[in-house]
């Protein structure tokens, strides 16, 4: 599998406040994306323009384990020989 082809753990999806914005956002969910936060509107002098991220919590959760592993081998007690001290 490509990097092209790994699905993304997070997506923001913008578009036209319109049906083809709603369905691009169905597809994700359909594919195991869940929304992330709520969608954001703004006005662009013409049409409303949406925005909505999206996440993979699978991917999240271990994107989240590798970062708690990483605290935890931080917080691993070790003799401090002063070298490195600027």
């Amino acid at each position: 599998m490509s990097a092209e082809d790994t699905p993304l753990t997070y997506r923001l999806i913008t578009g036209p406040d319109d049906r083809s914005f709603c369905e691009r956002i169905s597809a994700a969910l359909a594919d195991g994306y869940i929304l992330h936060g709520g969608p954001a509107l703004t006005f662009n002098g013409t049409s409303v323009v949406a925005a909505q991220a999206v996440i993979r919590p699978h991917l999240v959760a271990h994107a989240d384990s590798a970062i708690a592993d990483a605290v935890l081998d931080l917080e691993d007690e070790e003799e401090f020989d002063g070298e490195g001290i600027a």
